[in-house]
């Protein structure tokens, strides 16, 4: 049953309690959007604790990311570009979640992707999660940086930023940053105790099975085509 928007706007005050609360972000970090039609977006505002936020808070913005409606002095976040390209390339999306998750964000500043195979459910539900370049906030260098992913995956780590995930709803949204956060700090804590088990390339395609079995929405990165390369340290799908 859809969402009206007053419904919407509760959601994304309940989803910034839940990454304030879950320390996936700090002081005024994050933003997240809602897709309502091609031309309008629900967002959250800058300069204000995710945390804490009542619907009031939300603000409305077209596609370009321009201002359409909002209460007194608050403004949309100066990243919601990165939002409308995901937008503008991916109909099927209909949410968009940005945090700096500790964990996520540690394998980001480290210059390291999530594409070590180690938990079935993290290869089911996100594959692999690439990093993409480094790109200046609030500028257009990060819509660039991630548009060459947005084909091929639902989640990517932002080098030396953050996390960015999206899906067709706000709660699949938030939920595969909350997978991808736990994957990170799983894959963290295994190479602290030692070297991390991987899947065989065999249990690998079993997995992928699954997913295929459970028809699950969204895009997958060993659905892609063979011979794109992103260029990560290694990937474990190239040989399915």
């Amino acid at each position: 049953m859809a969402m009206d928007e007053k419904e919407i706007k509760e959601l994304l005050c309940d989803i910034g309690r839940r990454i304030y609360g879950r320390n996936m972000v700090a002081a005024n970090d994050g933003n997240f959007s809602v897709k309502l039609n091609d031309h309008e977006f629900l967002c959250t505002p800058t300069g204000v604790s995710k945390g804490f936020m009542t619907p009031d808070y939300i603000c409305r913005v077209n596609e370009k990311g321009e201002l359409l409606e909002a209460s007194g002095s608050f403004r949309p976040s100066s990243e919601i570009k990165m939002h409308m390209r995901v937008y503008a390339k991916r109909p099927d999306v209909g949410a968009v979640v940005h945090a700096h998750p500790n964990f996520a964000t540690s394998f980001a500043i480290a210059g390291q992707p999530l594409n070590v195979p180690i938990m079935p459910e993290a290869v089911i539900t996100l594959g692999c999660v690439p990093l993409t370049p480094y790109g200046t906030p609030s500028t257009p260098e990060i819509p660039d940086a991630i548009e060459p992913y947005l084909d091929d995956f639902d989640a990517v780590l932002l080098e030396n930023h953050g996390a960015l995930t999206w899906a067709g709803d706000l709660l699949a949204a938030y939920m595969k940053m909350e997978s991808l956060e736990f994957y990170a700090e799983l894959l963290y804590k295994s190479k602290t105790i030692g070297t991390p088990t991987e899947f065989t390339k065999e249990q690998i395609a079993g997995l992928v099975k699954i997913r295929h079995k459970m028809g699950m929405s969204g895009k997958y990165p060993a659905d892609r085509q063979k011979e794109n390369c992103y260029k990560c340290k290694k990937c474990f799908w190239k040989d399915l």
